[in-house]
């Protein structure tokens, strides 16, 4: 297949005028093959060559102005129109195209539970062409017009409103001018949950299977919805764009949502079987926020090309977390972006693969995709909410309505945004933007206090790095009415660095913490009576966000070899007992595990970090037993089945169906036990089958998949690793939990010959599945308990010798980096 060239989209933006598709769907002729036809109307501005593009199983028949041509001239994805007369045209495919397993092009999923089978799109940011004809690029805007011929019994849903117009036809209503990107269609027995918000049609929807969970959240998902809905009227000047808003949770989803105008697309693990936190009830209400703010920024105002992707992304993700606090129940979310999203930003960009949230060199479609990482997500909303800080919220508003006024239903650039920005303030938003937008790379903050006289001190702060930063510096004082470990905010001052000259700050205080209120972009580090007060006393800041900060500052001071990992888990064991963020709670014991424990520790120090982390989960249910907060309670359960050494206790929850005073083993615990079970050789394959048989869904599969993979026997490693590289039967989720089940610490020695095939393997699964099988391959099928030279040696070798595909080259580079600095911490914890 070809990618395209941001050159080859300029060439054909510049020559055509794409006016409409009417598009006609055919979802009854069998599981492997579905019929599309197009019709496409545009017009050549002048005489010349052209193509569109389409990748079909079967190119049937085309016409152009009602000559046939050879279906035979398509050549990989491209089918060449050769000399367009300027004036109008239309184009005529008809074509018979594949399902898809993967989540890409038109999904098909056939749930386990009752054999019902749902389709859906996912035509983010190439794959429309696996669906229908287009001249597949954002800039070229048209109106679509789509019927789908479903089966009896589906409902269709689409972009605008459909009507069921008889004998399984839906007919859906022209869209205005949208991207070729964002038209999605999903179709099915779906159960539906419908309303009206200020005279429009909302609708949840789901599979038959999980009615009762989106019933049980229906009003929860609704008043979010509504709430974040009104809110953003009240924000921007431009109503609501299209003609209705339905949000769909569907199968087997790559992404956690798609913001298809009008039909938002969500992984339907949103609609929850089992006990979630409010944490992960706010994680999903901010998805949810996300989404929404992408109706304007993204549907309504679209990027020319895709190296503004950060346009899109970063703005819902700023707009989602603080719409979400200002207009509904969930109020600290950003304690939640800071310790547990905004790490995802920190570590993108200190990796090779870095670059620029708005970056110059964006060449192609394939080059684009390796883009929505951390850096356009979560270091591209910290910038956005730096801005804020920076400009004011009226001004940054005022700018911001001024872009969706001049390019409504259009295309813009990062210059069209910032020009808009500027046009509503003094201060030199271009300046800003060059320095936050165009550089890469965390900049670090280091506070230095130098003695004056009677006993005060003044702060100047180092930075390494370029950029501007207005930040808070929280003075903290110990309170010394009590046992000391409180402490209690002096003052907070405001400082914009660089400096100019030192800040007076009166008497040492006990803690000095830059960056409080997390309102820049920086790690930060301590001076040393700060980092004392950190480590006996980081419990008693009396603020979450407050916290948040200090715990990513220790995360960071681990990875960057400052400071050794025992200490960082001897700093949770003393304080996480006393938390109570949830967020907080979940993101340290998820760092402490994921990498503590199993990367930056060494194979012989880490049972005694397991050690640790099972008594301060026991700690953290001891502390729960009276009820007054199952959130923190269900959190510690999972990370105590997690890190067991020992299979006795969790094994006798499992034969309990419950923890002792709760809570009751749900699905969720349940596959969680018997995968932990799995890692110690304590259970077996008659075990999963039959917890299978007791919940037969697709998280089931799934749970059944990661348990076999887990098992330490060499036939069930040799059949999951048949089945992931050497079969291409795997859905994407299936691929997935396989994956997550294959490589565990315990078992070292048992897949130390896997290690070497991986590489080989994984790319040639990569070369025959596409980009998101080679995303899940590089993610999850990755070796990155091997800590060892030896791994480092393979993957680099693979990157010199091997040509994987773009979207595992990436992976690969980055996996093998963070390799790369977990054998730095153990080597900088043995001196």
């Amino acid at each position: 297949m070809s990618v395209l060239t941001r050159d080859e989209a300029q060439t054909r933006a510049g020559l055509l005028d794409v006016h409409r598709y009417t598009i006609e769907l055919d979802l009854t002729t069998g599981d492997e093959i579905f019929e599309s036809r197009t019709v496409i109307r545009f017009s050549a501005r002048a005489d010349g060559d052209t193509f569109v593009e389409v990748r079909p199983a079967e190119l049937c028949t085309v016409t152009l102005d009602g000559q046939p041509l050879d279906p035979e001239a398509l050549d990989g994805n491209r089918l060449p129109l050769k000399n367009l007369t300027a004036g109008e045209h239309e184009l005529r495919v008809h074509a018979q195209m594949r399902y898809s397993r993967t989540g890409e092009g038109m999904h098909r999923f056939t749930d386990p539970t009752d054999g019902e089978t749902y389709v859906y799109t996912q035509l983010f940011l190439d794959d429309v062409q696996r669906v229908f004809a287009a001249f597949d690029q954002p800039d070229l805007k048209a109106v679509f017009e789509l019927s789908v011929k479903a089966p009896q019994g589906w409902t269709v849903l689409a972009n605008s409103v459909t009507e069921h117009t008889g004998d399984g036809l839906w007919q859906a209503a022209p869209t205005p001018l949208i991207s070729t990107y964002l038209v999605a269609v999903a179709a099915g027995p779906w159960h539906s949950v419908r309303t009206e918000h200020r005279g429009l049609p909302f609708g949840l929807h789901c599979r038959r299977s999980l009615a009762p969970y989106l019933d049980t959240d229906a009003d929860e998902l609704l008043d979010v919805t509504r709430a974040c809905f009104d809110r953003y009227h009240e924000k921007f000047d431009e109503p609501y764009p299209f003609d209705s808003y339905d949000q769909a949770f569907v199968p087997e989803f790559n992404a956690g949502a798609m913001e298809n105008p009008g039909l938002v697309t969500f992984r339907d693990e949103f609609v929850y079987r089992s006990a979630v936190t409010d944490t992960e009830r706010q994680t999903r209400a901010m998805v949810v926020a996300h989404e929404m703010a992408h109706m304007w920024f993204g549907d309504l105002v679209t990027l020319k090309w895709w190296d503004d992707i950060w346009l899109n992304e970063s703005f819902a993700e700023y707009m989602g977390y603080q719409t979400l606090t200002e207009a509904t129940r969930f109020t600290d979310t950003w304690t939640d972006f800071g310790v547990n999203r905004k790490s995802w930003g920190y570590d993108a960009d200190q990796r090779p693969s870095t670059h620029p949230v708005a970056p110059e060199a964006v060449d192609d479609t394939a080059s684009a995709l390796l883009n929505f990482d951390g850096i356009s997500y979560a270091k591209g909303a910290s910038a956005l909410r730096q801005l804020v800080a920076w400009l004011g919220e009226k001004d940054f508003l005022a700018g911001i309505n001024t872009h969706f006024t001049r390019h409504r239903f259009g295309n813009a650039t990062l210059a069209d945004f910032i020009d808009s920005l500027a046009g509503a303030t003094e201060r030199d938003v271009h300046a800003w933007a060059d320095a936050w937008l165009r550089t890469t790379g965390v900049d670090t903050l280091t506070p230095h206090l130098a003695p004056g006289e009677n006993g005060t001190c003044a702060l100047t702060v180092d930075r390494t790095g370029s950029r501007p930063h207005r930040i808070a510096a929280g003075l903290y004082d110990r309170d010394l009415g009590d046992d000391g470990r409180h402490l209690v905010l002096r003052e907070r001052l405001h400082l914009d660095l660089p400096q100019t000259g030192a800040q007076p700050i009166g008497k040492r205080p006990a803690l000095l913490l830059l960056n409080d209120g997390d309102l820049s972009y920086a790690k930060v580090r301590f001076d040393p009576e700060s980092f004392e007060t950190v480590r006996k006393d980081l419990s008693g800041l009396p603020e979450p966000l407050t916290r948040a900060v200090v715990w990513n500052a220790l995360r960071d001071a681990v990875r960057d070899g400052e400071l050794a990992p025992a200490a960082y888990l001897e700093t949770a064991r003393a304080h996480l007992p006393l938390e109570t963020d949830l967020a907080i709670v979940q993101g340290v014991l998820a760092f402490a595990s994921t990498y503590i424990t199993d990367r930056y520790l060494t194979p012989e120090e880490r049972p005694a970090a397991l050690a640790t982390l099972s008594e301060l989960c026991r700690d953290l249910i001891r502390r729960t037993e009276d009820g007054d907060n199952p959130g923190l309670r269900l959190i510690a359960v999972r990370h105590r089945i997690d890190v067991a050494a020992h299979p006795d206790t969790i094994a006798a929850w499992l034969a309990d169906g419950t923890v002792p005073g709760g809570p009751e083993l749900d699905p969720e615990l349940r596959w969680r036990v018997l995968g932990r079970l799995a890692v110690l050789g304590a259970t077996d394959e008659a075990a999963i089958a039959a917890e299978l048989e007791r919940d037969p869904s697709a998280t089931g599969l799934e749970g059944a998949a990661r348990c076999r993979a887990a098992l330490p026997d060499p036939e069930a490693k040799a059949r999951a690793w048949e089945a992931m590289f050497g079969s291409d039967e795997l859905s994407n989720y299936v691929f997935t939990a396989t994956a997550q089940g294959f490589w565990q610490p315990e078992q070292a020695d048992l897949v130390r010959a896997y290690v070497p095939r991986y590489y080989t393997d994984a790319v040639d699964v990569a070369d025959r599945r596409g980009p998101a099988i080679a995303e899940a391959a590089g993610r999850w099928a990755f070796p990155a308990h091997a800590v060892d030279p030896e791994n480092l040696r393979l993957g680099e070798e693979c990157l010199r010798a091997a040509t994987p595909i773009p979207a595992l080259r990436r992976k690969l580079a980055d996996q093998l980096d963070d390799l790369a600095r977990a054998l730095r911490v153990q080597e900088s914890g043995k001196v």
